[in-house]
């Protein structure tokens, strides 16, 4: 998993001291972060060993904490239970630079140890000539941990100092508390000494059994400021290894970002192609991935992606063997793949979802390896012949109906991809000598079939293809087909030559394929990019970032909210409306997109979308999504398309309005009674661009890989303007100063671009 972080956060975080028990069986793995459940990964369902394989980019607040995985065993019926969990601290992920991979043990969790929430106090020690006292005034708590059946806790609060202790009224059905009150202490001497320690511990009252301690936070009475004891963070005691481990790639990329006027002149030399060859020479393997997906974006916001692509894969032609062509992780290679990701995701949709969904449904049994056909997997008795041949068949025509999509797809094929395309097409045709002609179509094909279709036939729910992982038969028929794909996009050339000789039953279909395939090429690069490709086609208002089915409410004002008063609406996501049926909200006019309480309506999975029409007043509409996945998906959606909008609430209710009070504080104040979240979201293809965010992504690669600038640390440049020398200049790269020298370079009027070419050139002097 990777993410990144961005804004702040404050308050003080409740802490738990106890080794956390365990509960049941596992299926599914959650994400959570300061008490806030941004993502959630599919169940594999009936499995001890389970695979995702799923990859999620969180952007959080520069102030989290923590970072906890859950691991639970989804439940039809009734909630889900927890199995473990790992805490991860901020510092501990982010001494890794490269990223932390490795198995962590989970650790036992009990429900009913579980801690959250923030509580707002002030601490005072009073001292006059009869007596000294401490003042503990306890004003409110927030995102309590729910502790009765009713979802909601009734809390109090006590202090406790030394052998003295003070406790508030306790406030009934509610996990966001308004106490306002002053508990006060009555030291003895010698008892307020810097040693002490003001302890301030948050609980459940119930009136028959023992009360449940909901978290606690510890101060010095010297200056209480101390922060939490790090021990709560603690992730393998003795006991995890009992609870299974979890396999973790995590990384985290914490970047400051500037106004953009001091990104401004690196923008500008980006957007010319020559340092493109200094930055793929300075950046890692490790990281080329995510340089490549900066770079895309870059130069999608500037519409400049098609000369920038050009320019890739024209060196690449150029410096690669036509038979390897495209086959390394290199720069180009890599821009292309996510370029294919950023545009072409939508198209992908279009043409694979209604096969991948018609093969998820069917669930067949498919097989072609003899040492793994299993006759009792069979609906029927069946012997190993009649199911390779039914097998076949099935292949076969899942196959057609795969290739009979794509061929028949040109016009779906946004605009931009085919002019890239045809370019790529063009540079190979240029260089390439081969009297057939297949290595052009070869370099399309391979990018196509092999980087985006396979893939994602492969792994539907990476792509958002499915909301779960097939299983292990639907799977292998995904495998199956995946291969034939790919047999395709390389145009038949290796059939018969690799191990897998039982897929040779499917050879007549691959190779029949192979015309249509160059004919569908052929169509593809016919374009005319000048007038028929606006290359920023995706981001283009028009264009839907999520759509489908929610169950809709409009609160307006105090009223009673009732379960039925929900309807099923279809909506629709842009970066201008979210929309549904005779009706849009516009997101200029969001303000708040955040979860509402289940005990609010007895329901799960109900955000709310809080509005400001142009006199200031809010407006609240809740939907309820049809699972947590949904929810997270539409909670980052919408968050992201309203990331700039000016009015941003600071808090919100996360409880419905009632009988003149909130259900979460009981309180009648407006104002919210929890912050908002709206910097938490997930990144995926249907990001808004940020060219700040990005250029400060690749200004810190460059100063990364200044150890290698250095080997071209000294060099003359000689200019002449108007075939006369005005002067020589000796550049000295070193101690990241790479900005500063672009700046330098750029801002004077004597240097153009060609005169800039020479500073990529390890030791060579140029004269102009």
């Amino acid at each position: 998993m990777h993410f990144t972080t961005s804004a702040g956060y404050h308050g003080e975080q409740l802490t738990n001291h106890n080794p956390l028990p365990r509960n049941d069986v596992t299926g599914k793995c959650s994400v959570k972060h300061l008490f806030c459940v941004p993502s959630r990964t599919a169940t594999v369902w009936r499995n001890l060993n389970p695979f995702w394989g799923e990859e999620y980019t969180l952007h959080l607040p520069m102030g989290f904490h923590t970072l906890t995985f859950y691991v639970m065993d989804e439940d039809t019926i009734g909630h889900d239970d927890v199995i473990g969990k790992i805490s991860l601290s901020k510092d501990v992920i982010a001494a890794q630079h490269k990223g932390l991979d490795n198995w962590l043990n989970l650790t036992r969790v009990d429900p009913d140890e579980e801690v959250q929430g923030e509580i707002h106090l002030a601490l005072e020690l009073h001292r006059d000539a009869q007596r000294t006292s401490l003042h503990c005034h306890v004003i409110e708590a927030r995102d309590l941990a729910p502790r009765d059946i009713s979802g909601t806790s009734d809390p109090f609060t006590r202090i406790i100092y030394n052998n003295l202790s003070a406790e508030t009224s306790i406030i009934k059905k509610t996990r966001f508390p308004h106490w306002d009150e002053t508990l006060e202490l009555s030291l003895d001497e010698g008892d307020d000494d810097e040693g002490g320690r003001v302890t301030v511990e948050v609980w459940d009252w119930d009136m028959v059994g023992k009360n449940d301690f909901l978290g606690k936070v510890s101060r010095q009475s010297a200056d209480f400021c101390e922060t939490p004891d790090e021990r709560n963070h603690a992730n393998t005691p003795k006991n995890a290894c009992k609870l299974g481990a979890l396999r973790l790639k995590v990384r985290l990329a914490e970047e400051r970002i500037l106004p953009s006027v001091y990104y401004q002149p690196l923008i500008e030399l980006l957007v010319e192609p020559t340092p493109l060859t200094l930055l793929e020479e300075v950046t890692t393997v490790e990281s080329r991935q995510i340089v490549a997906m900066t770079l895309v974006k870059i130069y999608l916001g500037q519409g400049l992606v098609v000369p920038f692509l050009d320019y890739l894969n024209t060196r690449e032609v150029h410096n690669t063997n036509p038979n390897t062509l495209f086959r390394s992780n290199s720069l180009a290679s890599k821009a292309m793949e996510q370029f294919m990701k950023a545009v072409g995701m939508l198209y992908l949709h279009e043409v694979l979802k209604p096969i991948i969904n018609r093969i998820f449904e069917e669930r067949k049994y498919v097989e072609l390896d003899p040492c793994k056909i299993d006759l009792s997997r069979s609906r029927c008795s069946a012997s190993e012949a009649e199911v390779r041949e039914s097998s076949v068949g099935l292949l076969q025509t899942y196959l057609s109906s795969i290739m009979e999509a794509i061929v028949s797809s040109v016009s779906q094929c946004p605009p931009v991809m085919r002019v890239v395309f045809k370019q790529l097409h063009k540079r190979v045709e240029e260089h390439d000598d081969d009297d057939d002609g297949d290595v052009k179509y070869l370099a399309i094909s391979g990018f196509f079939f092999l980087r985006l279709f396979a893939p994602a036939i492969l792994t539907p729910k990476l792509f958002q293809l499915r909301d779960h992982h097939a299983d292990t038969r639907t799977s292998r028929t995904l495998l199956l087909l995946a291969k034939a794909l790919q047999s395709v996009g390389n145009l038949g050339l290796q059939l018969g030559h690799g191990k897998e000789q039982w897929m040779t039953p499917l050879h007549p279909i691959i190779l029949c394929s192979v015309a249509s395939v160059k004919d569908f090429l052929d169509k593809l690069i016919d374009i005319d990019h000048m007038s028929e490709a606006p290359q920023r086609a995706v981001f283009l208002p028009s264009v839907i970032v999520k759509e489908g089915f929610l169950q809709k409410h409009k609160a307006e004002g105090p009223q009673l909210l009732k379960r039925f008063a929900f309807k099923k609406r279809y909506f629709w996501l842009s970066s201008e409306t979210l929309s549904y049926v005779r009706s849009s909200i516009p997101i200029a006019r969001v303000c708040a997109v955040e979860r509402v309480d289940e005990n609010a309506f007895q329901l799960q999975n109900v955000m709310q979308v809080i509005t400001q029409d142009t006199d200031g007043q809010l407006h609240t509409t809740y939907l309820q999504c049809k699972n947590v996945n949904e929810l997270n998906q539409w909670l980052s959606a919408i968050r992201k398309v309203s990331i700039y909008n000016e009015h941003m609430l600071p808090s919100f209710h996360p409880g419905a309005h009632r009988g003149n009070k909130w259900t979460c504080c009981l309180q009648p104040d407006p104002l919210g009674c929890s912050r908002t979240h709206s910097a938490v979201t997930l990144g995926d293809w249907s990001d808004p661009l940020d060219p700040d965010a990005e250029t400060q992504i690749i200004y810190k690669e460059l100063l990364q890989g200044r150890d290698k600038l250095r080997c071209v640390s000294h060099f003359t440049a000689h200019c002449c303007v108007s075939k006369k020398r005005i002067w020589s200049l000796n550049l000295y790269i070193g101690n990241g100063t790479l900005f500063h020298i672009f700046y330098m370079i750029r801002s004077n009027s004597l240097w153009n671009k060609n005169v800039f070419l020479i500073f990529l050139w390890k030791g060579r002097t140029m004269h102009y």
